[in-house]
């Protein structure tokens, strides 16, 4: 698992998690997302497609079906890559302490995201 020997070595040093670990496991992790995500939305979107631009016989009744799931797809897509880890770095960034100060600061908390 990517990500797991610098968690390791970090623990081994006794160095405590700070605000550079939090970015690099927020970015290792969504690049890691990436392709099994566009090749899922890549398979449904070139099955939903046709189904968008059909003309024939109950195209009416699947074109109400196709839209609401291509939607879905697009949202889903952004959420899972962009949304997820930018709201997990705001709610973990919090968790995390300044050590000059023992409060967070919130202009740290804003370069992470």
């Amino acid at each position: 698992m990517p990500g797991t020997s610098s968690a390791e070595e970090r623990e081994k040093d006794g160095r405590p998690f700070t605000r550079a670990d939090l970015h690099a496991a927020i970015m290792s992790g969504a690049v890691e997302r990436v392709r099994p995500k566009m090749m899922t939305v890549a398979a449904i979107m070139a099955g939903l497609l046709p189904i968008m631009w059909s003309h024939g016989t109950g195209s009416e009744v699947m074109q109400r079906i196709a839209v609401p799931m291509i939607g879905g797809m697009v949202s889903s897509t952004l959420l899972t890559l962009i949304v997820i880890p930018a709201i997990y770095a705001v709610v973990k960034g919090f968790s995390l302490r300044s050590p000059q100060q023992g409060k967070v600061i919130p202009q740290q908390v804003a370069e992470v995201v």
